[in-house]
């Protein structure tokens, strides 16, 4: 479990599971998302809704996983940009930590 400031001050903070980690990863979530600008703003939390709102309306097997991350992140009262920004310094930390070639493999065994 990893825990992510969810705001300037410090005063919030999120739980944040492997699980959640590994649906980004498995639907590329922050691929794409956010301006060449690195800043993140309340619009590119508000496009990753909508981004996650269209895949589990298009998804035909189970997506348990999405509806998971959006209960316990993306929809949380204490996500907001900054908390958005956490997450996704989180998530490069995490994906350089483990290539998702070892996460595989291990799934496999």
């Amino acid at each position: 479990m990893y825990t992510i400031q969810a705001n300037t001050s410090g005063t919030r903070t999120m739980e944040i599971s492997e699980e959640n980690l590994q649906t980004i990863r498995k639907f590329m979530l922050f691929q794409h998302l956010i301006s060449s600008t690195g800043v993140v703003e309340e619009q590119d939390l508000e496009k990753l809704k909508m981004n996650i709102r269209s895949l589990i309306a298009s998804q035909e097997d189970d997506c348990k996983d999405l509806l998971d991350l959006c209960i316990d992140i993306i929809y949380h009262n204490n996500m907001k940009a900054f908390g958005l920004q956490q997450l996704i310094n989180l998530y490069k930390e995490w994906d350089a930590k483990y290539p998702a070639e070892i996460i595989e493999e291990t799934v496999e065994e």
